[in-house]
């Protein structure tokens, strides 16, 4: 296996199995901590905002001008944005998906449904990180870190959501690390088959469209669900701070 791929499985694994350190908390807490989900949801949309601005989208030009003038690479941009924020908007509609804040009014027996379904929405999410962070990450050795890096901070509160609902319903410590196991998994699996299928495809072309792509799915996820649902805990200012240090810290990461 070359070394671009080895490299960027090696990003997408770590990046999914972040979800894991989420799911640590019922090591620590008996309760959900709702000053430290607040505050890690604000900073992950700001993490993915500032990536999609600052990177991704910037990408997607970059390879688009190499075949097309700067007016169309500009459209072609903006199509593949389009595709990615209704790509992620289907996810929504025709996957059942438990909000974060919905959580506090379920009664006890229902957490673990609860629980459940957050797993599956999550996996289903995470596959397309996977494929994201793998373009990236073969293609770019700072890009690929810096997306690997935002969708880790992506994936720890998911850990939360899908560990203390189990953990609370079933007192299980091996359940709730089970069941976020199962949802962390696939962003290694979208990885792998990105690579399987895929890489062969590999061009200025489909690099400028996945970009594009990503780009459109990431600000889906932080503008859509991340930042609101930062606020929804009754930490609005924390969660904007956090959202900006996301959004300064990204920058700083790929200067190294």
């Amino acid at each position: 296996m070359e070394h671009e791929a080895l490299r960027a499985l090696l990003l997408s694994t770590l990046a999914g199995f972040s979800t894991m350190i989420g799911a640590l908390i019922i090591f620590f807490s008996d309760r959900k901590n709702e000053k430290l989900i607040s505050t890690s949801l604000g900073f992950a949309g700001g993490v993915m905002i500032s990536v999609s601005f600052m990177e991704l989208l910037p990408s997607s030009m970059s390879y688009f001008r190499s075949f097309a003038n700067e007016q169309l690479s500009t459209v072609y941009m903006v199509i593949s944005l389009i595709l990615g924020v209704l790509f992620a908007s289907l996810l929504d509609k025709f996957i059942p998906h438990e909000e974060e804040k919905d959580t506090h009014e379920l009664k006890h027996e229902n957490l673990y449904r609860v629980g459940i379904v957050s797993m599956m929405a999550i996996a289903i999410h995470n596959f397309p990180e996977g494929i994201a962070t793998f373009m990236a990450g073969y293609d770019s050795s700072s890009l690929g870190l810096a997306i690997a890096i935002a969708i880790a901070f992506h994936n720890i509160p998911e850990g939360i959501t899908v560990a203390l609902p189990v953990y609370f319903s079933t007192g299980s410590k091996g359940k709730a690390i089970y069941y976020t196991f199962l949802s962390s998994i696939s962003e290694p699996i979208g990885a792998l088959m990105a690579f399987l299928v895929l890489r062969p495809f590999i061009n200025d072309v489909s690099l400028g469209i996945i970009f594009g792509v990503i780009s459109g799915i990431m600000l889906y996820i932080a503008i859509e669900e991340l930042l609101p649902s930062s606020r929804d805990y009754g930490y609005p200012r924390l969660a904007l701070w956090a959202a900006f240090a996301g959004i300064c810290l990204m920058p700083l990461t790929l200067m190294f």
